[in-house]
């Protein structure tokens, strides 16, 4: 029987062997629990084993979790496919959102965030590998799309977010993070608010940690395997 405590214990420690490998500082590289089709009480059994950072995909089914653990002091990231008439909900609710790949969608973001909330936190997401299934931006729109964010007053831009392909051989992969890796350390020399590299997931953890991610987010390696298929094919944990 699966153990979500056992798990958040062994990928805490997966996280930190890697950060002393790279001779990064400890505590550099942060914990997203990837949550998308968990239950309310797999989510507070993660929460009771020390987890308060959280990403959801799909949005109605995140609103219901949101609301059922409002008791407890989490952060609530959104990172799926982001929809112009999900925004609203979207800025009202959470606060990150890793998908933003148009301005449109920034724009409304900003628009909609509530003045009495702290600035709604943003990571542009990045198509590394081009892939006509996933969302994304390609690194040659990055210095405009992330320019014009800077300038939505509701909004903090702190930093990208990647999906790299997953039939990648692990050179390929590496590659491809060491690419993020460099345009993350250039838009962190532009922009002060940016501090955030969202990359690596249960399968790459170690990988994304020496080529630089700030955060990973993990899902099947604390939950253990999805309990319906997903819905969305650009989400991966």
């Amino acid at each position: 029987m699966i153990s979500i405590a056992d798990n958040v214990k062994n990928v805490s420690q997966r996280i930190q062997k890697a950060t002393n490998f790279a001779s990064r500082e400890e505590n550099s590289v942060q914990l997203l629990a990837v949550t998308k089709t968990r239950s309310t009480d797999e989510l507070t059994i993660a929460i009771q084993s020390g987890l308060t950072q959280f990403g959801e995909n799909y949005l109605q089914e995140a609103l219901t979790k949101i609301d059922a653990l409002q008791a407890y002091p989490l952060t609530w990231h959104f990172i799926g496919p982001i929809q112009s008439n999900k925004t609203r909900a979207i800025a009202e609710n959470f606060d990150w959102v890793h998908s933003v790949d148009r301005l449109k969608v920034a724009q409304r973001l900003s628009a909609q965030r509530p003045n009495t909330q702290l600035p709604l936190k943003i990571c542009i997401q990045i198509n590394i590998n081009d892939e006509h299934s996933k969302s994304g931006i390609p690194l040659s729109e990055l210095d405009a799309l992330s320019g014009a964010i800077t300038k939505l007053p509701n909004l903090e831009l702190k930093g990208l977010m990647t999906i790299p392909a997953s039939s990648q051989n692990e050179d390929a992969l590496r590659s491809s993070f060491r690419e993020m890796s460099s345009a993350f350390k250039s838009l962190k020399q532009r922009y002060p608010s940016v501090d955030t590299l969202s990359m690596g997931m249960s399968n790459d953890i170690e990988a994304a940690i020496e080529e630089g991610s700030t955060m990973v987010r993990i899902g099947t390696a604390l939950f253990g395997a999805r309990h319906s298929a997903a819905k969305e094919n650009t989400s991966n944990s």
